[in-house]
């Protein structure tokens, strides 16, 4: 009896409820069998009559016809209806409530392979635009402490409200079976302070995920070395990408958009960066270009260690040290 206790007490009420009621259920259905076995000749004939009763449908089919009967039936209406009444009123109120937690932040993601973003602005909000466009199955998990509330409809993700720097609230996001983290630096603080989160959440993420790739932004250049040590797989410098930018809207020519240039890229192709193809080996640049686009890939250069080499001499001969740089279809 106390095991039995001890699983009933720690189960969720509308479990509790349901257990009740069908036990409730199946006991006046059997009394109604004992009493009027002419009227109910077998057990599931009392408890049908019983949860039709309990749940004032009242179809009619099966009526008790003694006093007994009756009285077993005027106790079952006094409670089970009751019972019936709140059991669908607590699912209800259950159900809200879930939906209210969930749109709060304050429940936990139970997926796998999924994306996390941290940190909630315009670039995230688009993000999830984007990522839903081109990957509709993945999930999106955000993860940030100044928004309070945000519905599945306006945004398909599944959001935790909390700071990614503690573990319960990464452990809240799953973070053991992510597929990527992105960290997004927080514009509302100056860049020292924000970097200085960022850096710290990606200690946490490495700390509690020593395989999953994290994306963070860096906004100070002496940061990023920091930002590598942490365990920032990518470091995405926005204000160097910027700043290059700007020069290049500012200098250049008059039927040149470079930034929507660039938009349009990023939107309809993809960077890959491939070791170049044995049989590629000792070719010259434009020889490589034709063979790799028949293939599907615009390769825009090539890189060697760290020294990058866009739109190089068409008679560069390419060695095997040498990765392609490429753009192809999502």
């Amino acid at each position: 009896m106390r095991f039995f206790k001890q699983i009933y007490f720690r189960i969720p009420i509308a479990l509790k409820l349901l257990i009740t009621i069908f036990f409730v259920m199946c006991l006046f259905g059997f009394l109604m069998h004992i009493a009027e076995p002419i009227q109910f000749p077998t057990l599931f004939d009392g408890i049908w009559w019983a949860f039709v009763t309990g749940a004032t449908v009242g179809y009619g089919d099966l009526v008790p016809l003694t006093p007994i009967g009756r009285i077993i039936a005027i106790l079952l209406i006094l409670t089970g209806g009751g019972l019936l009444a709140f059991y669908i009123t607590s699912l209800s109120t259950a159900t809200v409530k879930r939906e209210q937690d969930l749109e709060n932040g304050k429940l936990p993601f139970k997926g796998m392979n999924h994306y996390i973003f941290i940190g909630w602005n315009e670039r995230t909000r688009q993000l999830i635009r984007i990522v839903d466009e081109k990957y509709p199955s993945t999930r999106i998990v955000l993860i940030d402490k100044s928004l309070h509330h945000i519905t599945f409809q306006e945004y398909p993700v599944h959001f935790i409200h909390g700071d990614a720097t503690e573990d319960s609230v990464l452990m809240k996001a799953n973070i053991a079976n992510a597929n990527r983290v992105l960290i997004s630096a927080d514009i509302g603080k100056n860049e020292r302070q924000s970097d200085n989160y960022t850096i710290l959440t990606t200690i946490a993420v490495r700390g509690n995920n020593n395989e999953v790739p994290i994306v963070a932004e860096i906004l100070s250049k002496i940061q990023i070395e920091n930002a590598i040590r942490a365990g920032a797989t990518t470091i995405i410098r926005s204000n160097d990408f910027m700043s290059g930018l700007f020069f290049h809207e500012i200098s250049n020519v008059k039927m040149a958009t470079p930034f929507e240039d660039i938009i349009q890229i990023l939107r309809q192709q993809q960077f890959a960066h491939l070791k170049l193809p044995i049989e590629l080996e000792e070719q010259p640049y434009h020889e490589v270009l034709r063979q790799m686009y028949l293939k599907g890939y615009l390769v825009l250069g090539f890189k060697n260690s760290d020294d990058y080499f866009i739109h190089p001499d068409a008679e560069r001969i390419l060695t095997k040290d040498d990765t392609l740089i490429s753009l192809t279809h999502w």
